[in-house]
């Protein structure tokens, strides 16, 4: 009898959570429309594409966790909702793309915690969270990011260029060289491989450690690798335009170069989390001594 009234309730629960779900693809398809086209047409969101599935798996590795978890829906969910709705016509009033995208997780969210409870919530709270990566930055916010990295680049690529014995004479984010002007645009200023690179260190981390302070290390180290790895390439750029030929600031070899920096920050990244596996380390006994045992 008991496991039939619980077979009930979950069906009941799954029939609310899929009516909601179908609500949500509903309100938000104009919204999911436009963010599948901004990945599809920046390639500083790109990875984008990648988020959903990468969040989908999250979620069903909880699964054992989600059956365990005890169920507690709660109003609170509601208000949730209510509130992520209040956001959603808030960025629709003022054509704010960035408050109508964020508000979509806000009720993912609240339906997870309306229908089954705090805990389902705390369960599923890093896909959810993870979500926010496939939501490009507010321009505001990007261009205060983007603008110091680009002149924190050119800054090292003229340092790395004059001490190559090549003139070179900055304004700005333009490199004066003697053979051409190298400007360092927003496309270069390393954002996309930032942002990208982020993503890259949380799977990374989520994959290799179980550690928290572990993962976050790894996913913030990101941020370090990715500065130097574009200074690097402005700077290499600048030394190849002059030593060998213009052709290598342009074109194929300009987006080659890219790609070989972009895979030797992942490296960088890779190298982290090989140091941070190597060290050893020991979990506290509830007394605060060494227990002698890994925390892995």
């Amino acid at each position: 009898m008991l496991e039939r009234t619980a077979a009930s309730a979950r069906n009941r629960d799954l029939a609310v959570a899929l009516v909601l779900g179908a609500g949500v693809l509903l309100l938000y398809s104009g919204v999911l429309q436009a963010l599948a086209h901004q990945w599809a047409t920046d390639d500083n969101y790109s990875h984008g594409f990648f988020v959903l599935p990468l969040a989908a798996f999250f979620a069903w590795e909880r699964r054992e966790g989600l059956r365990g978890a005890s169920r507690s829906p709660s109003l609170a969910g509601l208000l949730l909702i209510a509130a992520s709705l209040v956001v959603l016509l808030a960025g629709r009033l003022g054509a704010e793309l960035f408050l109508t995208r964020v508000s979509m997780i806000g009720v993912l969210a609240g339906i997870v915690w309306y229908v089954w409870g705090r805990e389902h919530l705390r369960v599923l709270a890093f896909p959810i969270a993870f979500l926010f990566l496939m939501v490009p930055l507010p321009a505001i916010l990007f261009n205060k990011i983007a603008l110091p990295l680009q002149l924190l680049a050119s800054r090292v690529g003229e340092t790395v260029i004059a001490a190559a014995g090549i003139p070179v004479v900055r304004e700005g984010n333009v490199l004066q060289l003697p053979t051409r002007d190298l400007e360092v645009a927003e496309a270069c200023s390393g954002i996309r491989s930032l942002v990208s690179l982020i993503m890259l260190g949380i799977v990374l981390g989520y994959f290799t450690e179980r550690r928290t302070g572990a993962r976050l290390v790894i996913a913030l180290s990101a941020v370090p690798i990715a500065i130097a790895a574009n200074a690097a390439r402005v700077a290499g750029t600048g030394l190849a335009s002059e030593l060998i030929s213009p052709a290598a600031a342009e074109g194929f070899f300009h987006a080659f170069s890219g790609w070989l920096v972009f895979g030797a920050a992942f490296a960088g990244l890779m190298f982290v989390q090989r140091l941070i596996a190597a060290r050893p380390h020991r979990a506290r006994s509830p007394l605060g001594h060494g227990a002698g045992l890994e925390a892995r």
